[in-house]
Parts: C-alpha cells; sequence; structure tokens
C-alpha cells in the first residue's frame, strides 16, 4: 500500500513490460517535448525581449508579456521532465529541484490559462465599455490587476509545495511524487486520505483551473461577437485573430489532457485500490506532451496571424511582433460616445 500512496505528479507510472504501441508513444512524446523547449525557450524570450525592452508598456504588451513568462518560465523546466520520461519517471536531480521544477510548472501552466482569460476580458471591456476603457484602462491599473491571475494560481499550487517529494522504492529508484504516506496513523486512513487529496486536487485542476477560465473566455467572445455585428464594425474581425488563435490553440492542446486527467479522477479509487482502467496510462504522454506543446506556439501566432504573409517576408520578425503589440488608440480630450467608438476600434486592431 505504500507504493500507492506515492503517485507520480503526471499521473503516469513506470510500466516494467512496455507494449511496442506504449513505446513509440512514449519515444514521440519526448521528441514534441524535446521540441517544445527549443521552440518555446527562443520564441519566448523573443516575445519577453520585444515587448518588455523594444516597447513602451502598454496594457496590452503587459498582458503578452506576462504570458510570455509564463510560457517560458514553463518551458525552461522541459529537460528536466525530459529526463525523468526517458528514465521512466525515475528523478536523478535530487529533493530541492523534486519540488522547484513541479512548482515552476503549476504556477506557469494555472497562470497561463488565466492569462488568457483576463486578456479577453480586456478586449471585451474595450469593445462594451469603450468610454470607460478610454479613461480608466491604464498601464497602472493593468499592473495591479494581472497580478491576480499569479496569485491565484501560486494558491492552486499549494498541493505540490506540501506533498511532493522524492521517495525511493524498494529497489533503490528515486522517483518525484506525490508523497500522502506520512499522512495518517493507518493503512485505512492513508488511503483515504489519499483518494480525497487526489480527488479534491483532479476536481480543482478540471473547474478552476480550465472550465471556468475557458467559460469566461466564451462569454467574452459571444459579448464582443454581438457588439461588432450590432455596430458593423466589419474590419473588427481581424484585429480579433490573435486572440482567437491564441484560445483557439489553448484550447485544442489542452482539452485531450484535461479529458484524459479528469477520468483518472473520476476513477482514482479504482485505479489506486483495484488496479482498473490502466488503459488511461496508455493517453498520459501523448495528450500531457500535445499540452506542453501549447507553450511554444503563441510565439508563431503572433507573427503568423497577426499581419499579411506579405508583410512578414519584407519585415523582421522583431518588427512583427512590434505590430501585434501595439496599441494604436487615438488620444483626444472628447470622451463622448462618437469618440469613443472608434477608439474601441483601434484598441482592437493590434490583436
Amino acid at each position: 500500500m505504500e507504493r500507492n500512496l506515492s503517485i507520480p505528479v503526471n499521473g503516469s507510472q513506470e510500466m516494467l513490460h512496455e507494449s511496442a504501441g506504449y513505446t513509440v508513444l512514449r519515444i514521440l512524446s519526448l521528441v514534441v517535448i524535446g521540441i517544445t523547449f527549443v521552440l518555446g525557450v527562443l520564441g519566448n524570450g523573443l516575445v519577453i525581449w520585444v515587448a518588455g525592452f523594444r516597447m513602451a508598456h502598454t496594457v496590452t504588451t503587459i498582458c503578452y508579456l506576462n504570458l510570455a513568462l509564463a510560457d517560458f518560465s514553463f518551458t525552461a523546466t522541459l529537460p528536466f521532465l525530459i529526463v525523468s520520461k526517458a528514465m521512466r519517471e525515475q528523478w536523478p536531480f535530487g529533493w530541492f529541484l523534486c519540488k522547484a521544477v513541479h512548482i515552476v510548472v503549476d504556477i506557469n501552466l494555472f497562470g497561463s490559462v488565466f492569462l488568457i482569460a483576463c486578456i479577453a476580458l480586456d478586449r471585451c471591456i474595450c469593445v462594451l465599455h469603450p468610454v470607460w476603457a478610454q479613461n480608466h484602462r491604464t498601464v497602472s491599473l493593468a499592473t495591479k490587476v494581472i497580478m491576480v491571475p499569479w496569485i491565484l494560481a501560486l494558491i492552486l499550487t499549494l498541493p505540490v509545495f506540501i506533498f511532493v517529494t522524492t521517495i525511493n522504492d524498494e529497489t533503490g529508484n528515486i522517483y518525484c511524487t506525490f508523497n500522502f504516506a506520512p499522512w495518517g496513523n493507518s493503512t485505512a486512513e492513508r488511503t483515504k486520505f489519499t483518494i480525497s487529496m487526489l480527488t479534491a486536487r483532479g476536481i480543482i485542476r478540471f473547474v478552476i483551473g480550465f472550465s471556468m477560465p475557458m467559460s469566461i473566455i466564451a462569454i467574452c467572445y459571444g459579448l464582443i461577437a454581438a457588439k461588432i455585428r450590432k455596430k458593423g464594425m466589419i474590419q473588427s474581425s481581424r484585429p480579433l485573430r490573435v486572440l482567437t488563435a491564441v484560445v483557439a490553440s489553448f484550447f485544442l492542446c489542452w482539452f485531450p489532457f484535461q479529458m484524459v486527467a479528469l477520468l483518472n479522477t473520476v476513477w482514482v479509487k479504482e485505479r489506486l485500490l483495484e488496479g482498473k482502467y490502466k488503459i488511461l496510462r496508455v493517453f498520459v504522454n501523448p495528450t500531457s506532451s500535445l499540452a506542453f506543446f501549447n507553450s511554444c506556439l503563441n510565439p508563431m501566432l503572433y507573427v503568423f496571424v497577426g499581419q499579411d504573409f506579405r508583410e512578414r517576408l519584407i519585415h523582421s520578425l522583431p518588427a512583427s511582433l512590434e505590430r501585434a503589440f501595439t496599441e494604436d488608440v487615438t488620444q483626444t480630450s472628447d470622451t463622448t460616445v462618437k469618440s469613443a467608438l472608434p477608439s474601441a476600434e483601434a484598441e482592437l486592431q493590434p490583436m
């Protein structure tokens, strides 16, 4: 039972007798994660350089700078995860990096989806309440608001702070896992605590870390679409392409992983005590690598969706990123509805 109370962080288990298909999926997953690391570090590093150092700080640049920081921090940890996966979940890097790496992973994965939801809310406010946005949507306010997703992500990462550690199995192999063995005076108590914690963590990750942010984004898109259609803002469809691409890529990359994680949560008791539903292990590596791949997509979307392909060939990559983030807001003292609506359309232009 001691072994059952130590759960690998990514939800997979060591398989002593791998099938050929499982081996192929595991190797392909490692390749995808390796590509994600290279493209993610380079691409998000470029976005951080452009948005953080080459451009004036605006609400848009602050939002996308934080999203790039989240993706960059996450992709920087991938070499540790690649080595661990290649060693069939063994962890050769010690206790400190075990905690540190998985804390960074969780904070930035939660942070990414919360930041995307914040960006969608910002776009929605610009379209629905242009006068208010013109008068109150400031860099100072954005800097304060942008702290909320990070604080919420930090709170949701507390289980990793508390329960993730290194353990040794019977053969001396070291793993970095959720270890619930010390939490209880008897085997029955420890088992009950393990099931309760894994169930709570799974539900929180799916509801707060995925379903709620995606629902907020969907509502924002519905309101934006209704306002655009009502006002006949035909040209506003092009400015929304970057945000649309970011949201669509996030959903397509993360939905399979979230579904597998949800099924693991629903059947956690059967998996731990009865050894059922082992087929779910097969899907952990491919779905997690697809989810990780999302962290390297955003910089490419900023460039390839943000403007015409011919312009991309003529202008440099940094210039393309600058145009994707630039806020071309008409600064006037007139704050009437008549002047605010064009300003709202201008706010959408960088997107």
